[in-house]
């Protein structure tokens, strides 16, 4: 009889823990990891967020920007961290599908790091600065042949998706540009601004202040269709350069082992904060299209676009400078 109250005992206590750590999440503070510098797409995003989350889940969500390495040391914080979901990600396709091909990485980001949900996915554009005198992307190909590896181009990194539409840029138009990498959008805006750099393919969702300050000038979106929020724009294809489209998604993370009732909470939470009104519009006023697919088709995106990307940086040649 003893043996049976203690069994009944050590149940009831596990089901008691059980049933606290599904009300206790979250218990500390939250830390969504950010890939690159304050001031770029993924730090707005990631920002609108954590004031979003902490609202609606009744914790403390802060951003921390870990810039450098195409945004993997972000991921490979938060795929190393205790797998209690207080470690998020605020991923873009950059580190998960382009950098794991051009860097050696001791994280598995397929692995390591499950998906939440996808946030938003936004366009590339083109755009040079003001005092480069090109108005579109016909004039701009021209000076760039007429100056034969004089343009340079800005990414937010060695294997973003600003470099990758750099490089396809030049093999398309036939020119040649130089790659200038940085740490985030925000420090090449700077050199685009003073003249150093001319070009950048950056994500709307990182120009828009720029192009709205006329700072930039957008000569062409990278998408089959015209963006909304930039509708005088043509496309790569109505510029003169068929077939090239590249966009940029941002997502989010967890580190892979999280107990399944805070991975779901989460999962839940994230798509409740997208359908905000608020929320929808700030995403499209970033020049991009609110996440509103399953997690599934999150999950299977995630998988193809790291396929999609292997073989283009292959075919491409595509190296670490």
């Amino acid at each position: 009889m003893k043996k049976l109250f203690a069994s009944l005992f050590l149940t009831v206590l596990c089901l008691g823990q059980a049933l606290y750590a599904q009300t206790a999440y979250p218990t500390k503070t939250v830390r969504l990891m950010v890939g690159a510098n304050a001031g770029g797409g993924t730090d707005i995003i990631a920002r609108m967020l954590a004031e979003k989350m902490t609202d609606s889940m009744k914790g403390t969500f802060v951003v921390e920007n870990k810039p450098g390495a195409s945004n993997t040391i972000a991921a490979d914080l938060t795929a190393k961290a205790q797998p209690d979901g207080h470690t998020l990600l605020v991923a873009t396709n950059t580190g998960q599908a382009i950098a794991p091909h051009l860097i050696k990485l001791s994280f598995d980001p397929m692995k390591d790091l499950t998906p939440i949900g996808l946030v938003v996915v936004v366009p590339n554009v083109l755009v040079v600065g003001s005092s480069v005198p090109a108005n579109n992307v016909k004039e701009l190909i021209a000076l760039m042949k007429a100056k034969p590896s004089e343009f340079k181009y800005a990414s937010s990194g060695i294997g973003s998706t600003q470099h990758i539409a750099g490089e396809a840029f030049d093999l398309a138009a036939g020119v040649k540009s130089i790659h200038i990498p940085y740490k985030g959008s925000a420090q090449a805006h700077m050199d685009i601004i003073s003249g150093n750099v001319q070009i950048m393919f950056d994500t709307t969702s990182s120009a828009m202040s720029q192009i709205k300050a006329g700072k930039f000038k957008p000569l062409a979106i990278t998408t089959a269709q015209r963006s909304n929020e930039l509708p005088q724009v043509p496309t790569m294809s109505e510029a003169g350069i068929p077939g090239f489209e590249m966009t940029t998604w941002y997502g989010v993370f967890v580190t892979t082992g999280t107990p399944t009732d805070v991975v779901t909470k989460l999962q839940n939470e994230l798509a409740k904060i997208i359908k905000l009104p608020e929320v929808q519009n700030k995403l499209k006023g970033l020049g991009g299209e609110p996440g509103n697919i399953s997690i599934e088709q999150f999950s299977q995106l995630n998988r193809q676009e790291f396929e999609r990307f292997g073989k283009l940086i292959k075919q491409a040649n595509i190296k670490m400078d």
